[in-house]
This record gives C-alpha cells, structure tokens and sequence, in this order.
C-alpha cells in the first residue's frame, strides 16, 4: 500500500521485463563455474541475509519466549535446545541449531497493523506522506552488490516484499514463487522475436533519457540493461531447485516454504546479497494452537536445513539468516482459541554472519504481557543486522523531499547480537 513506482511505470509493467528474461533464460542451463566462481567471490568479499518473513504476525509466546504455567502459555511444552534459549517442542530440529542462533525476546513496538507494521518492520521507519523509505532488501542490494552479478540483487520469494522506495527500480524485489516462476507472465516462444523488441525498446529509453523527460524512464533504462544481461546468464540457474539431488530437497521439505529456503541459500551462492523468503498464514485470531501443530513442523524442518546447509557449504559466517514477522500476537487467548494483533512485547530470532549465536538477549515478564529488559525497536533491529553485514550506519541518503536520511532511521545496535 505504501511502496510506490517512479512516475510512468507500473509493477506489472517492471515485473514483464524481468520475467521474461528469466524465462527465456531456458530450462537448459547447467550450474557450472560461473556461479560456483560466485559463490567464491562471496566468501571472500561479501556477505548476504536471508529474511525468513512470517507475515501475519506469528505468536512468538509460543515458539521462542513460551511462559508454561502461567494462564497465557498456552498448550505448549519448551524443550532445551543447543544454545541458552527453550523453544517450542513442536522444533526439535531448530533447537539443535540453536547454537548458531540468537532470540532477541525484548522488542516492543509500537505497529499492531499488518501494512504499517510490515512498512515499518522492513524500513525502519513508520508510514509517511511525503516519502516512501527503502526496505532492508533494497538497502543491502544497493551497499553490497556483488561485481558481476548478473541476476537481481534482491529477490523475494513466495509472496511481495516493500520495495526501494526511493532508491528506485534498480532496487526493486524481483518476485518469484517457490519453483523460481515470475506471477503473470508467459514465457516468450519466440526469443529471437523478443531479443529484436528488447533492442526497439532499448533505442527508444535512450531517447527519452536524451530528452530529458524524467527520473522514470532512468530507472526503466536500468531494468532493461538488468533484463538483456538475464537473458543470457548461467546464473538464473539458481532459481532451479529441481536441479538438487532428491536427498538435498527431502532435507528441506516438500512445501513452498521449504522450496523457498533451497532457493534462497542458492542464490545466496550465486552472489545475491539479499533474499526475502514469505511463510504467510500467521494472523491467528482463532484455532492458534491447532493451526501451529501444522506450521511449526513445517517450519522446524525447512529453517533448520537452511541454517545446517549454510554451515555444511561454508556460507554461514558470511550469511545472516533473519527470522521476523511485523508483530506478536497476545499473551491473552481469545475466546476462540486464537491470538490477536500485539507489538508491546515479542520476539524475532537471527544469526550468521557477523552475528553471535546462541543466546538470549531481553526478557519479558513472567505473563508476557511486557518488556523487563530494555525495549529494542524496528530501527534498532536493522541497525543491528545492517552492522552485521558490514554497512556502515553513517551511511546516509537524500530523499525526494531534499532530506537526509539515515539507514535504520538512526537506530541504535542490539547489545549482544553483534558477534
């Protein structure tokens, strides 16, 4: 609702461009030395993040900060895991991995509705008229990029994510479902057809820049260059999933969300410094308990493969994995078994690349009703994963408005959760 396009251009008319490049890409390509010389590269000069967004708003009470015995806790049991933190037992295979993760129990803030706590959990900043401010994805793409990449730098799987803002179309999210497809679009039948179009097309964006005509058609030019360099590259292999060995993608799971992580750690080996994966259906008003017996194992599986993966192919201290939704849900349990929204007091859970792993940072009080600790925010968060990467929290950017603007909106680092 809040991330608008430059002027002129529209996303479906964005995604056309991209999608068709992907597409034509071909089913033939092989994983070969390009993208393993990237993965390389990566270790030596880069590091990526992986978002795992549950959107809905998850009940954090009852996966990483659970409260048995008081009349909030709900049906669960916690177990111990391999670092300081208890988790819900419906995830032993996390709490193996719990070592390399750390449960920040204390944010608190202040966004209980899911368009202004998604805006505000991906930018750092609250809605606003006059600006539209860059997400995570968009920020890391720009101050990371890695040389040669030829795929997007930001990609979001399974569902939308907040866009550049901004920074504009070159920053986009380029949006696939968990079998590496773009929404929409068909693929072109004919490519010498469409390469014949792509190079008109091109001709004429060149025009418009000459004349002037405004930021739009820039940007439009920027996704085209993007869109000609996809058509060709061996690494849009990395959206083939299918191409893993069986055994690899049962480690995952059989799901969308678990297609989503395979995906997301091979792109982050073809160089992609930021992939967003969405785990959707967390807003449970009702039947909470009942729904979690089904999402938490889901969850349990494909998460734990993700980290273990990275860890097994040496990505891990190069990679920060992220896990968050826009809020919690209440202590309170409705009287139809479900949670409702909450942002006072909840929890989101990271490690991988200059982040340290298990432990627990923050506490709530005995009910879960408040933070004990001191309170971290949105901002804060970002600060805190952008440090982990690298980017320098003084960097700053101009928006349209003629204002300076701070990464993480001057947030200030989480103490602890930096290794």
């Amino acid at each position: 609702m809040f991330t608008r396009l430059p002027a002129g251009m529209s996303r479906r008319h964005f995604l056309e461009h991209l999608a068709g490049s992907a597409a034509l890409a071909g089913s033939a390509l092989t994983l070969g030395g390009s993208l393993r010389a990237h993965a390389a590269q990566l270790k030596r000069d880069h590091k990526a993040c992986i978002l795992l967004w549950m959107g809905g708003g998850p009940p954090t009470i009852d996966i990483w900060d659970m409260k048995p015995g008081a009349t909030t806790g709900g049906q669960f049991q916690p177990i111990s895991t391999a670092g300081e933190a208890q988790i819900n037992q419906l995830m032993p295979n996390v709490a193996q991995c719990m070592d390399k993760l750390t449960v920040v129990r204390s944010m608190s803030t202040k966004e209980a509705d899911h368009t202004r706590g998604t805006y505000y959990l991906h930018t750092g900043f609250v809605p606003a008229r006059d600006v539209t401010h860059p997400s995570y994805g968009s920020v890391v793409a720009k101050e990371t990029r890695t040389s040669g990449l030829e795929i997007p730098p930001f990609v979001s799987i399974g569902g939308a994510s907040e866009g550049p803002g901004f920074l504009g179309m070159a920053y986009a999210p380029f949006q696939v479902d968990p079998n590496g497809r773009v929404r929409n679009l068909e693929r072109s039948r004919d490519e010498a057809r469409m390469m014949d179009r792509m190079k008109l097309l091109s001709v004429l964006e060149k025009r418009f820049i000459r004349e002037d005509r405004g930021a739009a058609a820039a940007e439009h030019a920027k996704v085209l260059d993007s869109t000609l360099q996809l058509m060709t590259s061996q690494q849009m292999d990395a959206f083939r999933v299918d191409q893993e060995p069986e055994a690899m993608r049962e480690r995952y799971g059989n799901g969308g969300f678990a297609r989503g992580c395979l995906m997301a750690r091979r792109l982050v080996e073809a160089g992609v410094p930021f992939v967003e994966v969405n785990m959707g259906g967390w807003d449970l008003h009702q039947n909470c308990f009942t729904t979690l017996q089904t999402k938490l194992p889901e969850l349990d599986q494909a998460m734990s493969a993700l980290v273990t993966d990275l860890v097994d192919r040496g990505l891990w201290n190069d990679t920060i994995v992220l896990w968050m939704g826009e809020f919690g849900r209440t202590p309170r349990i409705n009287e139809n078994a479900g949670r409702d929204h909450w942002a006072r007091s909840w929890s989101v859970v990271a490690g991988g690349g200059g982040l340290a792993g298990g432990g627990v940072i923050g506490a709530t009080n005995d009910d879960g009703t408040q933070v004990e600790t001191e309170p971290y925010s949105s901002q804060d968060l970002m600060a805190t994963i952008l440090s982990g990467l690298g980017i320098p929290l003084t960097t700053t950017y101009t928006a349209p408005n003629g204002r300076p603007m701070k990464i993480a909106n001057g947030g200030k680092i989480i103490e602890g959760l930096l290794a």
